[in-house]
């Protein structure tokens, strides 16, 4: 059984140590319950009349709308990270789809370890699964910048394990998305800002309006448009570009007098965000139809176009870039397809939809009920351009140069009914539903996915050209799949007034899944009034997450390049391929998790507040996407056949792997302030410590005799994402003044440090940037703002693990050419703040 001793004098020890430094630090603005306890919270609770977050026996966070615009991003995840210590957002770049959809993490976990509401019902996942490395690696998280910021009223998060209330991914907590219902309401917003390179120019136009139905309905409209230009913070590229124009000396560097080398433009790569152009649309509703009868809903819609880039193929890489055929047919006059290479483009529609509709009303006096359904869908199609399929020109000297790459597809179908008891001693809650999940992986053009120089079985060596469109290959009709699964849950959950100061709290939930059976969760809570300043709080529950419809059934070819930056083609697979049944491999089922948190509410005085929350997360059997297996060389013929068969050398898996340890603690002071002249202040400290180890990994029984088999499995790097890539520490400090027309926000954002492990290991010093917006009333609906975010443009440590093309080259006479170490100069495996540097806006909002 898991003890509170064994974690409480460990994280005391550094909490002590933190505090006085926590106090004084550069750090970043955050917002927490005890900033807003005037404002009912809908989660963590049942309760139909709501409780304060301040009467939560759980720690949430409570974010509303002006907090939101006061960070001056235009991304709800970059909004969330600059607010709450607790979430993460990190950035990574030539990650394929994860360019265009970053993975969003709550104490350090998993994207897919956090559950999404959307007005307290479930939220779909992304259909985007991260496979290449970055955070989040192996998982499929929600698509946190569908929604836009001008529908939401507030967002809840719940910082504390909830699967026995919420169900499956709610083992980090809980993020809930209110959604603006105000009948009377109108809003409108334009915004522009760039990066002080003069790149990333990002243009918002959003409105918000409600509107009246009846004497006691209403109506919200909300649209937004969002156009943000790419960033490139590339290095230079030292390598070779032409066949036949380098000659190598002595001391490792070439010569070359080739004026297409000389001349050659050496910043070719695009390393940073992806072009991004965004459109969504925002409807919800409610109106009573009866006495006790009332209808409410909502409509969602989002459709985003992202462009990324891949690695630069070189005009002498002759397998990505062939100038003949394989009889040996010049192509383009003996020169290579693009003579001067070519920089291949991911192109990437994310469609976002969902509806939502309830009934709610009263079952006498004492009991309140509601029943909904809801369905989202996420689709992330891939569009490749400025590539070729290397083998069709080396079959017939030409090919496409852009490609439809397939399509993946995720929806949900939700049917919730919950009742509720509120009685003089506490409340009574029961609850029962169904969720459908489907995913699809749809086949790209023949030409994206093709290899044409193995067919009729000619066989090239090592001249053999790439198949597939470069950059990322297509899903192939073997990979397309169509699955469905079922889910069937029932819950109670009680909360006590044991007496006017002691509060506790039990919840239940039984969920039949219909791949892996059944699953029972439970947790109990409590909170102590010591004293009228002092509050004592705590938490224990097990929890749960169903393998997601992702890592049941991805199945997928792509290009991967090693920490040498050498490209390779690797396959993921389903464990029940033919690779799969070959090695053994055992079905996925369900992570398992014990939580457990301990804290404290203070109010020393008026205008004070402080909160501190212990927390420690166990996962067993947590599921991990494998390093990259490699056939046998002969010694199973069988599994080197499956190989064979399937194309690949490498291949990896979704396995039930690992078992951590995730333990910290958050820390959030304010103080408000009102003076004489009728000034407002309002101050936030917010801190965050997590660690997380892996404690073992498991193999299948299958491999265990291979020699080394844990260590492939469940790599050093893999471990590594787990442990390291996400800053262990975030510090958030902000200062709000408002003085009649005038307001301004100081914010000190502090990143802790982190170590990404890409070949070798490096870790990247803690960081602090800081965000200043002025603002002005010019009339009672007229607002004007300029302000700039990381204003001294701070940027992560250079760096010198996972380089690719560096090199020195001198012409003739022995002039440099170009010196570099790479084209990476920042990590492009984990930013967590971006390696963008200062970004300004200027912004006007009219209130109507």
């Amino acid at each position: 059984m898991y003890k509170l001793n064994k974690w409480v004098p460990y994280v005391g020890a550094r909490v002590l140590v933190a505090l006085p430094c926590l106090m004084i630090a550069q750090a970043v603005s955050a917002q927490e319950e005890v900033a807003y306890d005037e404002e009912m919270i809908t989660i963590g609770t049942r309760s139909s009349a709501g409780r304060t977050a301040m009467d939560s026996p759980v720690p949430v966070d409570l974010i509303n709308a002006d907090d939101m615009a006061a960070t001056g991003a235009t991304e709800v995840g970059r909004m969330l990270q600059s607010l709450a210590p607790s979430f993460n957002f990190s950035s990574s770049s030539i990650s394929d789809g994860t360019d265009a959809l970053r993975p969003a993490t709550l104490r350090g976990l998993g994207p897919d370890q956090t559950l999404v509401l959307v007005n307290g019902q479930r939220r779909h996942n992304s259909a985007l699964i991260h496979v290449n490395t970055s955070v989040g690696r192996g998982t499929a998280g929600t698509d946190m910048n569908a929604i836009p910021v001008s529908a939401i009223k507030r967002i809840e998060i719940l910082r504390d394990g909830a699967a026995a209330q919420y169900g499956s991914d709610a083992i980090a907590g809980v993020i809930n998305i209110v959604l603006k219902d105000d009948p009377a309401a109108g809003s409108a917003h334009a915004s522009y800002g760039e990066y002080s390179e003069g790149d990333g120019e990002t243009t918002v136009l959003s409105t918000n309006k409600g509107f009246a139905v009846g004497s006691d309905g209403y109506v919200n409209l909300s649209l937004e448009y969002r156009d943000r230009g790419n960033t490139n913070r590339a290095g230079l590229t030292g390598v070779c570009q032409y066949k036949d124009t380098c000659v190598e000396l002595s001391d490792g560097s070439y010569q070359t007098s080739d004026e297409r080398e000389i001349n050659f433009d050496r910043k070719n790569f695009r390393i940073g965000d992806a072009d991004s152009e965004q459109t969504s649309a925002v409807l919800t509703f409610g109106k009573p139809l009866a006495e006790a009868l009332t209808l409410d809903g909502s409509l969602t819609y989002s459709t985003r176009d992202n462009t990324s880039a891949g690695f630069y193929r070189r005009a002498n890489q002759s397998a990505n870039n062939p100038s003949e055929m394989y009889d040996g047919t010049p192509v383009n006059g003996g020169e290579a397809f693009y003579p001067d290479g070519f920089l291949p483009l991911i192109n990437t529609t994310i469609d976002d939809y969902s509806a939502a509709a309830g009934l709610s009303g009263d079952i006498g006096s004492a009991w309140q009920w509601h029943s909904a359904v809801g369905f989202g869908q996420n689709d992330f199609a891939y569009n490749i351009s400025n590539s070729v399929n290397a083998s069709l020109v080396s079959l017939t000297g030409d090919s496409p140069t852009s490609a439809f790459a397939g399509e993946l597809s995720l929806s949900l179908f939700t049917f919730d009914n919950d009742f509720v008891n509120d009685t003089d001693w506490g409340l009574l809650a029961l609850g029962a539903g169904y969720r459908q999940d489907t995913y699809q992986i749809k086949q790209g053009d023949e030409v994206s996915y093709r290899d044409y120089d193995t067919t009729d079985g000619v066989s090239l060596g090592e001249n053999d050209a790439a198949g597939g469109i470069q950059v990322f290959p297509g899903f192939q009709p073997e990979n397309a799949v169509d699955e469905s699964r079922d889910a069937f849950y029932a819950y109670v959950d009680t909360e006590f007034d044991i007496t006017e100061s002691f509060m506790v709290s039990a919840a239940a939930r039984f969920e039949n899944f219909s791949d892996f059976g059944d699953t029972i969760n439970f947790k109990t809570s409590f909170s102590y009034d010591a004293a009228a300043f002092l509050t004592f709080r705590g938490a224990v529950s097990t929890g749960f997450r169903a393998p997601s419809m992702h890592q049941l059934y991805t199945s997928n070819v792509s290009t991967q390049f090693n920490s040498q930056g050498v490209a390779e083609q690797v396959g993921t697979f389903r464990n029940d391929s033919a690779i799969g049944r070959e090695l053994g491999l055992p079905e996925l089922k369900e992570e398992t998790s014990l939580n457990s948190s301990v804290g404290f509410i203070l109010h020393p005085a008026d205008g004070w507040s402080l909160t501190t929350d212990f927390y420690r997360i166990e996962i067993e059997d947590r599921i991990v996407i494998s390093g990259r297996i490699s056939e046998t060389g002969g010694a199973v013929p069988s599994v080197d056949q499956a190989f064979a068969d399937a194309g690949v050398g490498t291949a990896q898996f979704f396995l039930n792997a690992a078992d951590t340890t995730t333990q910290g603690v958050d820390i959030v002071l304010t103080y408000d302030h009102d003076f004489s002249n009728g000034g407002m202040l309002g101050v936030s400290l917010a801190g965050n410590y997590t660690e997380t180890e892996v404690d073992s990994v498991r193999s299948p029984d299958s491999l265990s005799d291979v020699p080394g088999i844990q260590d492939l499995i469940f790599t050093e790097q893999d471990r590594s994402i787990l442990e390291e890539w996400q800053p262990e520490d975030r510090v958030n400090l902000s200062f709000n003044y408002r003085l009649g027309p005038f307001a301004s926000n100081l914010a000190f954002n502090r990143y802790g440090s982190y170590t990404v492990l890409d070949g070798d290991s490096q870790t990247f010093s803690a960081k602090t940037l800081v965000d200043l917006k002025l603002s002005y009333d010019f009339m009672d609906n007229l607002t004007f703002a300029l302000g700039g975010n990381n204003i001294f443009d701070v940027t992560p440590d250079e760096n010198h693990v996972g380089q690719s093309r560096a090199g020195r080259i001198v012409d003739a006479s022995g002039n440099v050419v170009v010196d570099t170490e790479g084209v990476f100069f920042y990590s492009r495996r984990s930013a967590p703040f971006g390696f963008n540097g200062a970004f300004f806006y200027t912004n006007l909002t009219y209130h109507f």
